[in-house]
């Protein structure tokens, strides 16, 4: 299988998204500082290091599939073509997709890069084939990379459970992530609130 995956959705302007996993991230901090430095920073400096970090970086132990990213990034793609956006870019969109609540904060509070971060996924939407974009995203992250089918295995099931309040649902209160079945059925339920969210914003 391969490290960097490629989705086409052709029915947008921008159809391809790049996404890869890293385990082990050792300059998780550093990044989210380069993040906030590319935000700040005017002139030709700052657009260089915008287009360095330009991508989403995601927190994977809260991802519970590939589709569940899958989902976020390509209700990102409909959000522009439609001028609904809730955030300022496509990769800020994914995350806000990912977070059931519609406070950006704490979308990128939980779902983004944050100092502890060792599992990280990394996304890029892109209007051609970038051939390139692996390469970027390396060397961007200090980490190995990893199989994004294998996510679901160091998915923080509790934690899931916890930000979509199903702990507060009868029908899935003694639900804690810990047999196929379980996940199979949290999965189902965070696609979908990820695919509603914007028709329910």
């Amino acid at each position: 299988m391969e490290l960097l995956e490629v989705y086409r959705c052709p029915e947008f302007i921008h159809p391809i998204v790049f996404a890869a996993k890293f385990k082990h991230v050792k300059n998780a901090g550093a990044i989210r500082e380069r993040i906030v430095k590319a935000a700040t920073t005017v002139g030709p400096e700052g657009d260089k290091e915008r287009d360095a970090v330009n991508f989403a970086f995601i927190n994977a132990t809260l991802i519970t599939s590939p589709l569940h990213l899958q989902t976020a990034a390509v209700q990102a793609l409909f959000a522009s073509s439609a001028k609904t956006m809730r955030t300022k870019t496509f990769h800020s969109e994914i995350i806000w997709n990912l977070n059931p609540t519609n406070n950006i904060s704490e979308a990128i509070k939980r779902y983004g890069v944050s100092d502890t971060t060792t599992d990280l996924i990394v996304m890029h939407i892109a209007s051609w084939e970038r051939e390139d974009i692996l390469e970027r995203m390396r060397n961007v992250v200090d980490g190995e990379l990893d199989l994004l089918a294998n996510v679901s295995q160091l998915t923080d099931w509790p934690t899931v459970i916890k930000h979509y309040k199903l702990d507060q649902e009868p029908l899935f209160k003694d639900f804690t992530g810990g047999t196929p079945e379980e996940r199979a059925t949290i999965d189902n339920i965070v696609i979908s609130s990820v695919a509603m969210k914007s028709i329910m914003a």
